[in-house]
């Protein structure tokens, strides 16, 4: 059982490396770009990512005090605040607004979708990446009657998938994942609110190679979408 638990977290941070590459290929180059980033945590990713789109207007939102600390030394404009909520931005402001691994921990997706429509200027695109629910690995999950991978139904421990890497372990604060999306959920949202979805890429496609993820990325375990504000 340990370990097939430590296979199983290889494969998940393999895809989380292969989901973060995903991100970086759907930037465009701008160096004229706001670019923020909704969920910064301590910004090194954050990092990363401006210095594909080659910006130096780097902002950054998170609702942990200690974290933006951490990003606003690195040269981030940051704010606190909950995503949940009206964003602290004015409309039409930023070119590129990015979230990693964040929209799953969100009760009020539909705000969140609203606000980065609004916030974002026309011709301007929201990158965005989440867990996928109609993996492989959840939808077998499910099958065998397990709570999927991806789903917490505690907010204070990993419960409910024996096979889960982080099986009994205790959640970080913040960290319950309350809505988990599919591929076409993912789309319809954002289309609802308005944007022109320009692609959806997938990563981590178990166990087999990544290269699967890329030709079905409908069924990976990470789905990242690029979405446009006309």
């Amino acid at each position: 059982m340990n370990l097939l638990k430590k296979f199983l977290l290889h494969l998940w941070l393999s895809a989380g490396s292969k989901n973060q590459q995903n991100i970086i290929d759907l930037c465009e180059t701008d160096n004229n770009a706001r670019f923020v980033d909704l969920g910064c945590d301590d910004g090194k990713w954050t990092m990363k990512v401006a210095k594909k789109i080659n910006t130096k207007l780097v902002f950054g939102l998170d609702f942990s005090k200690k974290q933006l600390q951490k990003a606003g030394n690195l040269g981030i404009k940051t704010a606190k605040g909950d995503l949940n909520e009206i964003l602290p931005y004015r409309s039409n402001f930023f070119a590129v607004v990015h979230s990693n691994q964040v929209i799953e921990h969100l009760v009020n997706t539909d705000n969140f979708v609203s606000e980065i429509y609004r916030i974002l200027k026309p011709g301007g695109y929201a990158i965005v990446s989440t867990e996928n629910l109609s993996s492989w690995h959840n939808i077998i999950a499910l099958i065998l009657g397990w709570q999927a991978f991806s789903q917490h139904i505690s907010k204070l421990y990993h419960i409910g998938n024996p096979f889960s890497p982080h099986y009994e372990k205790k959640l970080k604060s913040g960290w319950t994942h309350n809505i988990i999306f599919t591929y076409f959920g993912l789309q319809k949202l954002f289309i609802k609110y308005g944007f022109i979805v320009e692609e959806v890429r997938g990563s981590g496609y178990y166990p087999l190679p990544n290269f699967f993820a890329r030709l079905d990325p409908r069924h990976a375990h990470f789905i990242t979408i690029k979405a446009r504000k006309p």
